[in-house]
């Protein structure tokens, strides 16, 4: 028996990342879970959108999220 769930994937493309949902396909023949050909596309589009500085695009599809960097790993301090 085949089955999809909607699940949560991540794309990150420089300072930009996108909360993307896509189908998951799941069976019971060992390869499970999949994503659906429509969502590895999905997923390509909102990439290629990051990639290309297109948020329009990407908004379409995805949340989209600016990373800013509050440290360097570097300077972390051990406590």
């Amino acid at each position: 028996m085949t089955s999809t769930a909607t699940k949560i994937r991540f794309v990150r493309e420089g300072k930009y990342f996108a909360e993307v949902a896509v189908d998951i396909i799941q069976d019971e023949m060992g390869w499970s879970p999949g994503l659906t050909l429509e969502g590895a596309e999905k997923l390509e589009r909102v990439r290629t959108a990051l990639r290309a500085g297109d948020m329009k695009t990407a908004l379409q599809y995805a949340k989209v999220y600016e990373a800013t960097l509050i440290a360097p790993l570097e300077s972390r301090i051990d406590e």
